[in-house]
């Protein structure tokens, strides 16, 4: 099974996080809760407060199969931090799959790594993502190159889950 990266901090979008994870989880994929400090975060909603497993200075994208990037603002806060923006950019250079929902894909707007990139992701950055290169298409869920999964918003779960799961099924190893 794969070993999955969840970067994420407070202000994370609940749902967007706790939907994915359960279904990842069920499937027998390993999370690792991976943010800037080693603390309790808490969702946008105040309905989910998750443990962070490991700080950015503790992980190497090469210990992880997957990156997986829920929305809400914390997308837009882990940005600021060039270790996170690194961590993310080496994942999707060594063409690792990447999952990146709502507010998500601001980490790879900012990682510079969409340009030619088929792309979704929220309503009020989808302008950014155009100006980064990606070619943005308002649909439900967007699969990239077989391995880049983006969606919209909550109401984009289901699907967004589908097609990650594909992905994984396909065994995802580690390079290590």
């Amino acid at each position: 099974m794969s070993k999955i990266a969840v970067l994420m901090t407070d202000m994370f979008e609940d749902v967007e996080y706790t939907d994915p994870a359960k279904a990842y989880e069920d499937a027998g994929h390993e999370l690792t809760i991976i943010s800037t400090e080693r603390k309790e975060i808490q969702g946008k909603q105040g309905e989910v407060s998750v443990q962070v497993d490991q700080t950015i200075d503790q992980v190497d994208p090469d210990d992880f199969d997957v990156l997986f990037i829920p929305g809400g603002f914390s997308p837009d806060i882990l940005r600021a931090d060039d270790r996170v923006v690194e961590f993310a950019k080496k994942m999707v250079y060594q063409e690792k799959p990447v999952f990146a929902i709502c507010h998500g894909p601001q980490i790879l707007i900012t990682a510079d790594v969409l340009k030619g990139r088929n792309i979704t992701g929220f309503k009020s950055i989808q302008v950014d993502l155009k100006l980064a290169g990606a070619n943005v298409f308002d649909e439900p869920v967007v699969v990239c190159g077989g391995n880049l999964v983006t969606s919209r918003q909550p109401d984009d779960l289901p699907v967004f889950i589908e097609e990650s799961k594909k992905l994984l099924k396909q065994g995802v190893t580690t390079s290590v």
